[in-house]
């Protein structure tokens, strides 16, 4: 998961951002009911159509909401799907090709300007306009490929009515994860006028219990009570929390020992990153429990490899890579955080079944390698900064030595890594490190963005090994469409199909903790999987 920054910012603005970072790092005291955070980097985007991480979706989860969300809750009640915006569920055609909501009546951005049904139609059109990686989840719209193509100037197949809130969406063909997907960020209702360009710099207004107040790309954001949500929570409550926060501080500090130092000490509450591994057996046996836990996640973690270019190109040389990479020493230099895995779908996801296509055989793989004899050894590796990725990226390039290529490692800030590998214009992307953790609880979220051929984009691309499978892409969308319970033996028999073909070399699962202050009540603090640490269920003791 992804980006960058574009905006205008006042004087007064930028000096109050300032002024508010400069009280977090110089630990003055703060006003009461006031939370202390730090990430390790500024997410993505600060703008809920574009962000595509799990750093930035974990900063917006409070703060942009979509006609649906996710109940605010651990475990499987987290991956439940409930009304947000909208009064209630969908009601769906018996075809399953159009959706029915109804806007709940009343409802205030942060700025005071009235949420309208015709909103939703805006904010799909701004998410097709300003290149989000998320805009293939809602090809299916009718219209949207029009649309896409400025062959309209609207998405035909959403109307609106403002005066009874009405919304119908039309698909062009069923899709059993659609509730789902107007769950995601991506839809998050922004009003009429924001402009069609990123707004991490100046976020649209709120509708969550939070808004952002100031926003500094690189360096940290504020959020504060949304001052419309006393008015809305009326109607929101008790589905979606307000929060025990009056204000929270986030500042970016990139250093993982020093952010463990100052929430030691209290200088921050919480920070939102795992620990660094060399930290992880000490937090464990000190404070596991008291200020420290681990949760697992669906997640994966892999390298990709761009199959559309050599050596990469080459089957055989995919396969001997993935039987090169040792996935036990992986997870030693992620402390324990990884649980070894060679597949695409983690587990716990439906359709989830243990492969072991490519166990540690090296020497094989070298014996591979020199039967195929590749005439392109030199090959650029991509990694991003934050520890341990940066140490697994080091590990990837040795063991490409080790088969004989010429590996030059490429370490990216954290804070535009996918924005880079994202974009075809970018050169020599070879191979390289990424992760996935879950947009919503169905097995499509591991193949339809990541590995389909319709999501090769230009900019904003997830595909990274570009793999485009005519067969594999149909079976993708058979499966998407299939009405009732999830196939899982079908989405099973996809993941080994893929992995035959080897475009990762998948190496974990990852599992996540949340490290906090003395003043922090860990017990209250609610970890959603596909949001992380909920900034609602944050109480100080």
């Amino acid at each position: 998961m992804r980006r960058r920054w574009i905006g205008k910012w006042c004087g007064v603005a930028l000096a109050a951002a300032m002024a508010s970072l400069a009280l977090v790092a110089s630990g003055a005291a703060a006003p009461s009911r006031t939370l202390h955070a730090t990430f390790s980097s500024f997410p993505d985007y600060m703008d809920p159509q574009l962000s595509y991480t799990f750093e930035g979706w974990n900063a917006m989860y409070d703060t942009y909401i979509p006609l649906l969300t996710y109940r605010h809750a651990g475990g499987k009640a987290g991956a439940e799907v409930i009304p947000g915006l909208a009064r209630e569920l969908p009601q769906v055609s018996v075809d399953g090709k159009t959706y029915t909501v109804f806007l709940r009546k009343g409802l205030k951005y942060s700025n005071g300007q009235p949420v309208r049904a015709s909103d939703f139609a805006f904010t799909i059109e701004r998410m097709f306009r300003v290149g989000s990686g998320g805009f293939p989840f809602y090809m299916d719209i009718v219209g949207s490929e029009r649309f896409l193509r400025r062959q309209s100037r609207a998405v035909s197949g959403i109307s609106t009515d403002n005066r009874t809130g009405k919304i119908v969406i039309h698909l062009t063909r069923p899709r059993n994860d659609f509730t789902e997907k107007l769950a995601l960020p991506f839809v998050a209702l922004v009003p009429p006028g924001t402009p069609f360009w990123d707004r991490s710099a100046d976020p649209p207004p709120a509708t969550g219990p939070y808004a952002i107040t100031s926003s500094i790309p690189g360096l940290g954001w504020t959020y504060e009570r949304n001052p419309e949500w006393e008015s809305n929570n009326g109607q929101l409550l008790p589905l979606l929390p307000s929060g025990h926060l009056d204000r929270i501080e986030v500042k970016v500090v990139r250093n993982g020992q020093a952010q463990v130092d100052s929430v030691e000490r209290g200088k921050y509450d919480w920070m939102q990153n795992p620990p660094p591994s060399s930290r992880i057996a000490e937090l464990r046996h000190r404070y596991l429990g008291t200020q420290f836990r681990e949760q697992l996640t669906h997640s994966t973690y892999y390298f990709w490899m761009n199959t559309t270019k050599p050596p990469f190109n080459d089957l055989r040389v995919r396969r001997a890579v993935n039987y090169a990479l040792d996935r036990n020493a992986l997870a030693r230099i992620y402390a324990g955080q990884i649980s070894p895995s060679q597949q695409i779908l983690p587990p716990g996801m439906p359709g989830y079944g243990k492969l072991n296509l490519y166990p540690f055989e090296m020497a094989k793989a070298r014996a591979m390698i020199r039967r195929v004899h590749p005439a392109d050894r030199e090959i650029t590796v991509w990694t991003d900064d934050e520890s341990p990725n940066d140490e697994a990226g080091k590990y990837y390039a040795g063991t490409l030595r080790e088969l004989g290529f010429k590996a030059h490692l490429k370490v990216l800030n954290a804070d535009n890594y996918f924005t880079v590998i994202g974009n075809q214009a970018t050169p020599d992307l070879d191979t390289g490190w990424s992760d996935w953790f879950e947009d919503y609880p169905h097995p499509n979220d591991f193949f339809q963005p990541l590995l389909s051929g319709e999501s090769i984009l230009q900019t904003n691309n997830g595909n990274f090994a570009e793999i485009d499978v005519p067969d594999l892409n149909q079976r993708i969308e058979q499966l998407d469409k299939q009405p009732g319970p999830i196939p899982e033996a079908r989405y099973a028999a996809l993941d080994h199909s893929y992995m035959k073909l080897a475009p990762w070399a998948p190496y974990g699962t990852r599992t996540l903790s949340t490290f906090v202050s003395k003043s922090i009540d860990l017990n209250k603090i609610i970890w959603n999987e596909t949001f992380g640490a909920d900034l609602t269920s944050f109480q100080f003791k």
